[in-house]
């Protein structure tokens, strides 16, 4: 498989040794960010209107009237996606799919604080746009092999109302308790509740107890009703990735009992499955779980140093990972936004 990125920044595209690598180019320029990748061998990019909605919601200013302010975010993006996707299209070869950056700065000072309307040509002036693409080969969902790998790590973001470029650069002093077979690092702040990986939102698939489910008294593996899917929630600091949000979707058309909660690594033993999301992976199942026996060395210390108790998860992917991996993929479907429309 080839290996390509292109870089659409201040009028210019970069591409190949020009372009830095993704995480290099956000640790470098400051602004709120949203990923997404295309989708059915590039013919569509998944849920692009989700993520321009919370891009736009990101950097919009409190004071500032929302009637100019998507319109102008929308046109100045979709100018430089026509710039660099139709090249970036060019190298891409069968099997691979697009992953794509858009990263906006606002200029604050030049936009000014008003009566709160700003008109859209202003707005335009005062924003910057980046567009980054790269090239992204999916893995099949379903195949053991494919699943995740995690180690709890660290304590949560300060800012998690947006994905901020500024958190690239924060996750780096993580790397080095990363273990090497670990494929994501979740977070928590006091080594029990966990609240979500570096770059994924983490669920977990639990028993519920004899009380909950008390009509069976062994829980039936094949029915939804005997488990509960938990997360953080966005109160205890939490990104509202695109992706978290159509798991809560998934949930509630499917009749799959859902609590916003921070799972807690205490109570593991009635932990059934877990996964994680990203707009690049969409759901990952989940495979094992590591967590330092002593929490507070953890600062100290490289993975090595640290003696670690695992979770590990059977016959992964479960019934609840199924189920919502194949709603939000018919949900793929019935968004899909035509990539052809910046050709």
């Amino acid at each position: 498989m080839t290996s390509f990125r292109f870089l659409f920044s201040n009028g210019v595209v970069l591409q190949g040794s020009e372009a830095p690598p993704v995480a290099t180019f956000l640790e470098t320029h400051p602004g709120a960010y949203t990923t997404t990748r295309s989708h059915n061998n590039a013919s569509s990019i998944l849920f692009w209107d989700r993520h321009m909605k919370r891009l736009t919601q990101s950097v919009k200013p409190s004071w500032v009237d929302s009637i100019p302010w998507e319109p102008a975010i929308r046109t100045l993006v979709d100018d430089s996606m026509r710039k660099v996707l139709p090249t970036a299209l060019n190298e891409r070869i069968e099997g691979e799919e697009l992953t794509i950056t858009v990263l906006l700065s606002v200029n604050l000072e030049y936009l000014g604080e008003s009566d709160g309307v700003v008109d859209v040509e202003r707005v335009e002036e005062a924003l910057d746009v980046h567009v980054y693409v790269g090239s992204y080969v999916p893995h099949e969902f379903g195949v053991p092999e494919n699943g995740a790998n995690l180690a709890v790590v660290g304590r949560g973001r300060d800012i998690a109302a947006a994905k901020y470029s500024d958190w690239v650069r924060c996750r780096k002093s993580l790397e080095k308790l990363r273990p090497p077979s670990v494929t994501e690092l979740l977070l928590s702040n006091n080594g029990d509740q966990i609240l979500e990986g570096c770059v994924t939102n983490f669920f977990v698939v639990c028993r519920k107890d004899n009380n909950e489910a008390k009509e069976t008294s062994v829980p039936d593996s094949k029915s939804t009703y005997s488990f509960e899917l938990q997360t953080a929630p966005i109160s205890d600091g939490v990104l509202t990735g695109v992706i978290r949000q159509l798991v809560i979707e998934a949930c509630s058309s499917n009749g799959i009992s859902f609590r916003e909660v921070a799972p807690t690594w205490s109570s593991n033993e009635i932990w059934e499955e877990a996964f994680v999301t990203s707009s690049l992976r969409i759901l990952e199942h989940v495979n094992t779980i590591c967590i330092p026996s002593i929490w507070n060395l953890l600062n100290s210390k490289t993975w090595s140093e640290i003696s670690w108790n695992k979770k590990s998860f059977k016959d992964a992917p479960g019934l609840i990972s199924s189920i919502v991996q194949k709603d939000i993929m018919e949900k793929a479907v019935a968004e899909a936004f035509p990539i052809g429309y910046f050709i």
